[in-house]
């Protein structure tokens, strides 16, 4: 086997439901063609990627969601000179597959499986994060979108068997829930000063499946685009979703908007910082791009 011209795929056996357990018969995988590496727990994709990078792959494939995705790209990143050295591919197999879309990419397993194997590259920018977690500081690369409050306190609430059973609408339930609780105000600094309940910043237009939170976001401009919503009450939550449909949010629940190549985000209460949809450690945070850092595989 020849690393430099053989990829990697690292898939998550618990992505969609489980059913992605099957995964190594899957009909659209023809065998030979790639080398597949499971995980067994949080982490595991990190540190296989890593493994990858080191052992002369080209190429490596994220099979799962988001999560998965976001792993995959920080093993890469740890590895010096590893987003230089290796492309990035992505295999939608997750609840909500954001980057996937933002990517265009097919969600039909084989389609995918057919857009990796003509290999297209793009070159895009990776956000970056910097906090501190158990007095440790930490670095953690993100490809989609960040968020601190409502948005990470709902991903700390939603049970992972309730999102087996109900996929997306695990995530809406757990806002709800979120919604019923105190909101501290999460301030950003970014040029200009803001406080919101809830702070989104995109690296691409779309936040939380195919919603363009961010419509002049592009994954090459050197930018993240953040969105601040100073109240989450649920009317306002439904105002935004509204003005969503219009493509006018800032519109109609106040959200103001703006981009900026960094920023910090402080709050006076523990709040998280999620990442590509995942819990990555509390605020205070720094957020930065890293410009036409990382090649992917795109139709």
């Amino acid at each position: 086997m020849n690393p430099a011209a053989t990829p990697c795929l690292i898939f998550n056996p618990s992505a969609q439901g489980g059913r992605a357990s099957r995964f190594r018969s899957h009909p659209a995988i023809p065998g030979g063609q790639c080398v597949l590496l499971a995980t067994s727990a949080p982490g595991d994709a990190r540190r296989l990627a890593a493994q990858a990078v080191r052992d002369g792959f080209q190429t490596v494939i994220a099979a799962g969601g988001d999560g998965t995705a976001n792993e995959v790209l920080n093993g890469i990143a740890e590895v010096p000179g590893g987003l230089r050295a290796v492309r990035l591919g992505i295999l939608p197999l997750g609840t909500v597959n954001v980057f996937a879309r933002e990517l265009r990419l097919p969600l039909n397993t084989r389609r995918a499986w057919n857009v990796l194997a003509l290999a297209r590259e793009r070159t895009i920018d990776v956000g970056r994060a910097e906090f501190t977690l158990d007095g440790l500081p930490q670095r953690r690369y993100f490809l989609q979108l960040a968020g601190a409050g409502l948005d990470s306190r709902a991903i700390e609430l939603t049970e992972w068997s309730v999102k087996k059973k109900l996929g997306p609408l695990a995530y809406l339930l757990a806002g709800f829930k979120a919604l019923s609780e105190s909101r501290p105000l999460v301030t950003v600094r970014a040029g200009q000063t803001l406080a919101g309940e809830w702070v989104a910043v995109g690296n691409g237009r779309f936040y939380g499946g195919p919603v363009p939170v961010f419509p002049h976001a592009r994954l090459d401009d050197g930018l993240l685009d953040i969105c601040v919503l100073p109240k989450t009450g649920f009317f306002l939550l439904v105002a935004a979703l509204a003005g969503l449909a219009v493509g006018r949010m800032h519109q109609f629940c106040r959200a103001r908007q703006l981009s900026a190549p960094a920023l910090t985000l402080t709050s006076p209460a523990r709040v998280l910082l999620q990442l590509d949809g995942e819990n990555a450690g509390p605020l205070p945070a720094t957020l930065s791009i890293e410009p036409r850092a990382l090649r992917v595989i795109v139709p």
